[in-house]
């Protein structure tokens, strides 16, 4: 891989939060040490995140709930096309202008828990992520921690292998990566490697030996040959198979057949959300965000495809150091849909999916989401599906 191809994991940590584990995947002692704990932080108690990533010393304290907008937002996302509305919105102005004197700052994460981790603790106020942390982080809080406030994409996940594996009965005894434990892609992999009659553990043992992993380091690991295969959302799935040699064994969006959203094929990949106490002290600042957020997806949907590449190209180039390939980016956008619904019906199916991949608990998530600034903003109606506010 030349400096050329590298993209937001790729980047020094001390640029910026991420998360995952580059290890070899046969190194199962370290393996599981590390996944053991990435899932106490998942399905344990606050108190743990809470005491390790505190606010530091010369954080800004807490406003009054007074309605006033804050002075500064401090946004999350990934450097994922699946996460576009994020790259336009930031690279382009969007989302600055809409919120005026109230400052932007931004970091760049490598997978959702990590980031939820960060939302916790105080050290960002919003980010995109995938719905999986989305509901964790609400189930673990019991309903406190965070709100979905918005969609922002749909499908654009595939599992990718290498080409001597021609159907699910191939992988057993294999190793496959995902982002990371418990995030949207990992949780897609336990479920479906279930329902195939495979058996996997968070701890890397089982039928399928599955390896939370950066993605920058998967795909590096499959080029060695470390690597079986790997659920990844775009760019990622596209450079695997474009740089890598891998094939398509699982479209995601084949397996959603609109039953629960109302739109075949499509699947919440990334949403939008907010901590829950700095919305109520910023409504005024989360509505701003908000349109910010929808005239990104608006620009994404009306530009042409060129256009809409050199766009996110630059942004992410800006967010990473380095653009993508055309190729990477086009088979990638073409993958994807970009939409401010969140897909709310799909919920249900995501929580129980994480129940069986050991990721979460069974809980009633009545009250994930909180779509009235969003409806005000476009002034359509987006449901809840009696999952919350709209």
């Amino acid at each position: 891989m030349t400096s050329n191809d590298r993209s937001a994991s790729d980047q020094p940590a001390s640029t910026r939060i991420v998360a995952g584990d580059p290890q070899n995947p046969k190194r199962h002692r370290g393996r599981k040490i590390a996944l053991a704990t990435a899932l106490v932080l998942l399905i344990g108690g606050g108190a743990a995140v809470a005491s390790t990533l505190s606010r530091g010393p010369e954080a800004a304290p807490v406003a009054a709930a007074d309605g006033s907008p804050a002075a500064e937002l401090k946004l999350g996302y990934f450097g994922n096309i699946t996460h576009g509305p994020a790259l336009v919105g930031v690279n382009q102005g969007f989302i600055a202008k809409e919120l005026g004197q109230t400052k932007l700052t931004t970091q760049v994460f490598n997978a959702g828990p990590a980031a939820i981790e960060a939302l916790n603790a105080g050290a960002i106020d919003a980010t995109y992520i995938g719905p999986n942390p989305a509901i964790n982080s609400f189930v673990k809080s019991k309903g406190e921690s965070i709100s979905i406030i918005a969609g922002a994409a749909s499908g654009g996940a595939q599992l990718v292998v290498k080409p001597g594996i021609n159907s699910a009965a191939d992988l057993k005894g294999k190793t496959l990566a995902s982002p990371q434990l418990g995030g949207t892609q990992d949780v897609a992999l336990r479920a479906w490697l279930g329902h195939q009659g495979f058996k996997t553990s968070t701890d890397g043992g089982g039928d399928v030996a599955i390896n939370p992993t950066e993605n920058a380091q998967t795909l590096k690991l499959f080029q060695d040959g470390k690597l079986d295969g790997a659920w990844l959302p775009e760019p990622w799935a596209s450079r695997l198979v474009l740089q890598a040699g891998a094939k398509v064994l699982v479209d995601e969006k084949d397996l959603w057949d609109g039953s629960l959203s109302g739109k075949p094929g499509e699947f919440p990949t990334t949403v939008l959300i907010v901590n829950r106490k700095f919305a109520a002290e910023h409504p005024a600042t989360v509505q701003a965000l908000l349109k910010g957020h929808v005239e990104s997806v608006d620009w994404l949907n009306k530009a042409a495809p060129a256009e809409k590449a050199t766009v996110l190209n630059a942004a992410l180039k800006a967010a990473a150091g380095s653009a993508l390939a055309a190729d990477v980016i086009d088979r990638s956008l073409k993958n994807i849909v970009f939409t401010v619904d969140p897909l709310a019906g799909t919920y249900k199916k995501l929580l129980q999916d994480g129940v069986d991949a050991g990721t979460t608990k069974q809980a009633d998530i009545s009250g994930i989401f909180d779509l009235t600034a969003l409806n005000t903003v476009t002034g359509q109606k987006v449901s809840a599906q009696g999952l919350g506010k709209d």
